[in-house]
């Protein structure tokens, strides 16, 4: 519990006096926000307030996980240094889309497809590398089965042993497209994404420190319903440091926003977390635990095809946050309101993490 606690600590002290000091680097660069001329008019006095600010949460996270490390004298896992992996990969390139963007002076960074071949690189690199290291009882960061709170019976590897692979790695990345551009429509408004994370985060926290609790090696057969899942104790630290970043973070990023995270912070956050599940055998846990996330996806999806198809919009304007902008709700109204949601979210998904466990050992 130390290194959670040391975790949460530095990360949130980085994120709370690192920030302002970026905040100055980047206005003397000149490194502000581009802001769309058709998006809500509101959003026109955002011009020009600095982003790429995620760098500053990947480097909270960092420094708040091998801090944690150093002070306890622990060793750091395979599991977690494939989700630093996936989220510093995946922040590198949301950093190259928001420098273009910044640089040419315009709202599109890198093309749609640009983004997605860094984000298929990256994911499938983390892909390959998860289901390698094997812990002192053979288990890998993650497993070729499919997980919900824990893994289940539906297995990659029953398709044979290479189609089972390349179903994986697909899964895998489709895992990781899914929740880093979820966590990137998301980032519309100041501060909202930021705090949802932080909810979700937490949720992790609490999951791993469970599942390390519950670990069949530490169980020792006491329990039917214990967790296999390696590294759990080190995943809750890394999860602590991300919490903590977000928290140091969100003081400048809550409205009205010093700095913007930019879509460096957006897709190493949907990085991490995607990591978080898939390391923590939760992969389809984190569609509720993400709920916010899911709805925001899904109302851009309802968007396109309503307007493909009909040639009508179903929103105002999409993401669905800015439908309620233009609708008239305030900004911080929205903000707040959405977070809400995203705590009924957690508190469902850790509803369900713990009941599952309660009826498969007999509680």
């Amino acid at each position: 519990m130390t290194a959670v606690l040391v975790a949460v600590s530095v990360s949130l002290l980085v994120g709370l006096f690192g920030t302002p000091l970026y905040i100055k680097f980047l206005v003397r660069r000149g490194y502000g926000q581009f802001v769309r001329d058709d998006g809500p008019t509101t959003h026109h006095t955002k011009r020009g307030t600095p982003t790429m600010g995620g760098a500053v949460i990947i480097a909270g996270c960092v420094l708040g996980y091998l801090l944690a490390h150093l002070s306890t004298r622990t060793p750091i896992s395979a599991s977690a240094l494939l989700v630093l992996f996936l989220m510093g990969g995946l922040g590198l390139v949301g950093w190259l889309d928001d420098y273009i963007k910044i640089s040419k002076a315009r709202s599109l960074g890198l093309r749609s497809w640009q983004k997605l071949v860094g984000q298929l690189l990256v994911g499938t690199v983390f892909a390959v590398l998860v289901l390698r290291f094997p812990d002192a009882h053979g288990a890998t960061p993650a497993s070729t089965s499919i997980s919900f709170v824990r893994d289940t019976s539906l297995n990659w590897l029953t398709f044979g042993p290479v189609v089972g692979l390349l179903l994986f790695v697909l899964w895998i990345n489709l895992m990781i497209a899914g929740t880093s551009n979820g966590v990137n429509l998301t980032d519309g408004l100041d501060g909202l994404a930021t705090g949802a994370t932080v909810l979700v985060s937490a949720a992790y926290i609490l999951i791993n420190t469970w599942q390390f609790n519950q670990n069949c090696q530490r169980a020792s057969g006491l329990t039917a319903n214990c967790y296999p899942t390696p590294h759990s104790h080190d995943l809750a630290i890394l999860s602590a440091a991300l919490m903590g970043a977000c928290i140091g973070f969100l003081w400048w990023n809550a409205s009205p926003a010093k700095i913007f995270m930019g879509d460096t912070g957006s897709l190493a956050l949907g990085g991490a977390l995607a990591g978080l599940a898939i390391t923590s055998r939760t992969e389809l846990l984190i569609v509720i635990l993400g709920g916010l996330f899911v709805i925001i996806t899904l109302s851009v999806i309802i968007q396109v095809a309503s307007f493909k198809m009909t040639r009508k919009r179903v929103f105002r304007m999409a993401p669905l946050q800015h439908h309620f902008e233009l609708v008239g709700w305030n900004e911080v109204t929205i903000v707040i309101r959405f977070w809400i949601v995203a705590g009924l979210c957690v508190g469902l998904g850790l509803g369900l993490f713990y009941a599952e466990w309660a009826v498969g050992s007999g509680q």
